[in-house]
């Protein structure tokens, strides 16, 4: 008798999450709300395959945002409509439906040790709501920082500007970075960035996920049977054909 090893490997990675795991990760989460105001996720954005240092000396020079002529005919591929043959109370009410309609923005702010924060704003809050965020959660909050974004790079410099004028809707990813990144010996500073209460946080809703993503009991254990026991197949008796007694035979 064999059994199905994808189904078993499904239940297995179900039930590592228990049901204590999936409690402390929820109660952990709605602290986090509580304090920050926000629900706060932490996360890795690629492989800790080399230290912080290597991951602070990988950034991409300035060069590498420059606009090219390549992204402008990009952008002007990707331009529907002409604003040109509308008058300017229509484009407004337009702009006010489209605004009406979209009212969250999710930030990514993405820091050189790769890790991630990601928080929900309204669309009308200002880009000052995700800096005072950044002060209440990064680990050095007297060191001078700055927000930008790629390509081209370019600094958020008017943080009095909402996010659905900045274009940040439904979402965007905003890069992290200090002013003055050199320690005292001349190093680029390497972190940590976060505070070890947020990176906490980190991983906490994939453990949530998979405990509401998991069978109940009697789904398990279904389950288990159902690819456990060998469908058996019922084999029909043939149709045997009747002796008929030919005529030119005679007893």
């Amino acid at each position: 008798m064999t059994l199905d090893s994808s189904s078993t490997w499904k239940r297995r990675r179900f039930i590592a999450v228990s049901p204590m795991e999936s409690e402390l990760a929820k109660a952990k989460l709605a602290g986090a709300r509580e304090k920050y105001g926000r629900d706060i996720l932490v996360f890795e954005t690629s492989p800790a395959s080399g230290s912080s240092a290597n991951a602070s000396e990988m950034e991409e020079p300035d060069d590498f945002f420059e606009f090219t002529a390549e992204d402008y005919y990009r952008i002007l591929a990707t331009k529907k409509e002409d604003k040109y043959l509308k008058t300017k109370k229509l484009r407004d009410a337009e702009e006010a439906a489209r605004r009406s309609k979209i009212t969250k923005s999710t930030i990514r702010v993405r820091f050189p040790d790769n890790h991630t924060l990601q928080a929900p704003f309204h669309s009308s809050e200002t880009i000052q709501s995700l800096v005072d965020l950044l002060n209440k959660v990064v680990a050095h909050p007297e060191l001078p920082f700055y927000l930008y974004t790629t390509p081209p790079k370019k600094q958020l410099k008017d943080t009095s500007q909402d996010f659905y004028s900045a274009g940040f809707i439904p979402g965007a990813i905003v890069y992290f970075a200090h002013d003055a990144p050199k320690g005292d010996d001349g190093a680029p500073f390497n972190g940590p960035f976060l505070q070890e209460e947020v990176m906490s946080l980190k991983g906490l809703e994939l453990i949530v996920q998979q405990a509401e993503a998991a069978p109940g009991p009697t789904q398990e254990l279904e389950t288990t049977s159902t690819s456990a026991v060998p469908e058996q197949t019922q084999q029909k008796p043939s149709d045997k054909k009747k002796m008929v007694k030919p005529k030119w035979l005679k007893m």
